[in-house]
């Protein structure tokens, strides 16, 4: 069975989707282990592969309000990935 292009497109989507989502199943199963509200680094990094695969879709499908949406979160979630790698630097 061959994929075509738009197929393709759509799993990115959707696998963009499914890691977005995951970031809150993520933080919110981790706050019920650690029993109080935590963000784990991993939390971040799903961001960044969910907002990544969602760009690219958006630029694919040529959509400005979803282009801009998910450009500015990705530098939020590399700025926290900074400060978390800049805090344990501070500590050690």
């Amino acid at each position: 069975m061959m994929l075509t292009r738009e197929t393709l497109w759509l799993v990115v989507g959707f696998i963009g989707q499914i890691a977005f989502t995951g970031r809150f199943v993520l933080q919110w199963l981790y706050s019920e282990y650690k029993k109080r509200s935590v963000i784990p680094t991993s939390f971040w990094y799903l961001s960044i592969v969910g907002s990544t695969l969602l760009f690219a879709y958006a630029i694919y499908r040529q959509d400005p309000v979803f282009i801009v949406g998910q450009a500015f979160g990705s530098i939020v979630y590399l700025r926290n990935l900074q400060l978390i790698a800049k805090s344990k630097t501070v500590k050690e």
